[in-house]
Formats: structure tokens, sequence, C-alpha cells
């Protein structure tokens, strides 16, 4: 196992768990900690990516109040946080690589994630939060709708990753070990793209965290003004499982789902399988016209006129719908 890289003499670490300094660093020596937290994760190999994330999760603790260098403060700020468990897991992971760096010991927590389902809205609702955007920050929330790309991969799209003439969006810094991928755009958001100023390298100009602070403010005000608390709820990630579950419900393929989001494990996207489920088991017979296919003509002519597939029912005979 490689040994944690030093810091300056200043801060020489001690044998296991005996604190670095007496009282909380101050301002130069918390960036110090972490500047050589960030080196040492780049030599161990992390994406940058996920150090931005880990970082950002350790101030926000220690935002909230904790001595970075007490992994009983942690540990109590963490505990008292109003997060998700799974929030919560992520940094106990997070403290765990800071301390392992510092040999610093601590008895880590245990938190486990909540199985809980993701809220998907209606394609009224993130049409809503489009419109109500900039002309600058409209075609990156379409972006999302349309591609179901995730803020960091949308985030670090260059000019050069975009094809205007055919349509495509390269997604050449994928996050959480998924696979670079290309995104076909419609018509309407080749033309908003088209109209995007060109300062610098970046599609989008603006970093993550900005885009969301940006987002989040946008959202709550139009929840306000169209009196829909639900708009509330939409995040950046929601566009994601919207696009998971709406394609899986229009094509019931789920390698094609997997494809579209770059998930390199189908464990992954399964969950869009239960999720359509629930949202689409309900519907009534009597909003669909169904069509029953004897010959694989009868299927392409059924799929031509806007029908999808429910179920095989023998290696000859099909059941198709359509919405009424």
């Amino acid at each position: 196992m490689d040994k944690p890289r030093q810091f300056t003499k200043e801060y020489s670490l001690p044998k296991k768990n005996h604190r670095l300094l007496q009282e909380k660093p101050n301002a130069s020596e918390l960036k110090e900690i972490l500047v050589n937290f960030i080196l040492d994760c780049k030599r161990r190999g992390f994406k940058d990516s996920t150090i931005e994330t880990k970082i950002q999760r350790i101030k926000l603790v220690v935002k909230k109040g904790a001595d970075i260098l007490d992994p009983e403060s942690v540990k109590e700020t963490i505990a008292k946080a109003e997060w998700m468990d799974s929030t919560k897991r992520a940094a106990v992971r997070d403290f765990s690589s800071l301390y392992y760096f510092l040999q610093i010991e601590w008895g880590k927590p245990t938190y486990r994630a909540q199985d809980k389902m993701p809220f998907i809205p209606t394609e009224e609702e993130l049409d809503m939060l489009i419109s109500a955007s900039s002309r600058l920050y409209a075609p990156l929330l379409q972006f999302l709708k349309e591609s179901g790309a995730r803020i960091g991969e949308a985030s670090k799209i260059l000019w050069i990753d975009v094809d205007l003439e055919r349509k495509l969006v390269a997604v050449n810094h994928p996050e959480k070990g998924s696979r670079a991928r290309l995104c076909p755009i419609s018509e309407k958001l080749r033309i908003m793209i088209g109209q995007l100023p060109r300062p610098n390298k970046l599609l989008f100009r603006l970093q993550k965290e900005s885009l969301r602070k940006v987002f989040e403010h946008m959202r709550n005000r139009t929840a306000i003004k169209l009196a829909n608390p639900r708009l509330r709820k939409i995040t950046f990630h929601t566009f994601r499982h919207w696009k998971g579950t709406t394609e899986y419900h229009k094509t019931k393929d789920i390698m094609h789902v997997a494809s579209i989001l770059g998930h390199k494990n189908i464990h992954s996207t399964q969950k869009y399988i239960v999720i359509e489920n629930a949202l689409y088991s309900n519907s009534f017979d009597d909003e669909w016209t169904h069509k029953v296919c004897h010959s694989i003509e009868e299927e392409g002519k059924l799929i031509n006129a806007g029908f999808e597939l429910v179920r095989a029912v023998n290696e000859t005979t099909t059941i198709y719908r359509k919405r009424k």
C-alpha cells in the first residue's frame, strides 16, 4: 500500500490518532490540507470529477461547523446534517479517504443507502422549466432532457464536441465509470445551441456548482409563479431519470436505455423497468387501441403508425398498442 503524501514541515504527521493542531485549522491551513489531499488523490488515480465532488462534500461538512482534523466532530456534524443516508455514506467515504492520507484513525459510522423511487415529472413540467430559462440556460436543460446526461458530463462539453450539421453532441467526459457516447439532438436544440455565444471552449459557460445555483433559483421562482410545488422536486438528475424511464416505456429495450445513459453495467439500468411499470401499469384499457400481429410485415406497419410492443404471445403472434 502506498504511503500517504506528507505535508510541509508545519504539518509533519504524527503516529496514528493524534491531533495535528491544538485548534481548528485556519483558512490557509485548511487550504494546504486540501491541496495536498488533492495531489494525493491524483497520484492514486482518481478522476478530476471524483476529486472535485470529494472536496465539495468535505468543505460542506467543515462549513457546517466540523473540525476537519477531529473525527468525532466530523461524525457528529454528518449525523446532524439533514441529508439522505446515501449522502451521509458518501461523506463518510470521503473523510475515510482523507484520514487515510493524514494517517488519522477513526471509527467511521455506517449509513445504508435508502431504496427510494426517484421523482419522475411529466414532460410538460420539464418544458415549463426550459421555457422559463434564459436563452443562455435553456439549451442546457433541453440537452439534459434529450440526452439524459449527468450535469457534470454536460458542463464539460466543448464546442469541438458539437456537430450541428449532423445534429450530434459527444459526451467525452463521462462520470461514474460510464461510457463516452454520441447524443443525437433535435432540430429545436440544434437551433438553440447555434444561437449560443462562443467566448471560450466550453459549450455551457458556467461551472457545475454555478449552474446548479442558477437552476435552483429559477426553478423555485417558476414553481411559485405557476403554483406548481412539484417543480421544486426537479433537479438536474431528474432529467436523467425522466429520460431513462420514458425511453424504456417507448422501446421496452433495456439495452437501448443503457446505451443512451452510458451504463456499462445493466444492473444500473434495471431500475427504470421498475419505475416504468409503476408509472404506466395503471393505464386503463379504454385509453389504448390494441392490435395483434402475425407477421413481420404487420409489425413494421404498426411500428411506423406509432404502436408499441406490449408482449409476444408466441413465436408468431405479438400484441401492440397505441394510445387513443
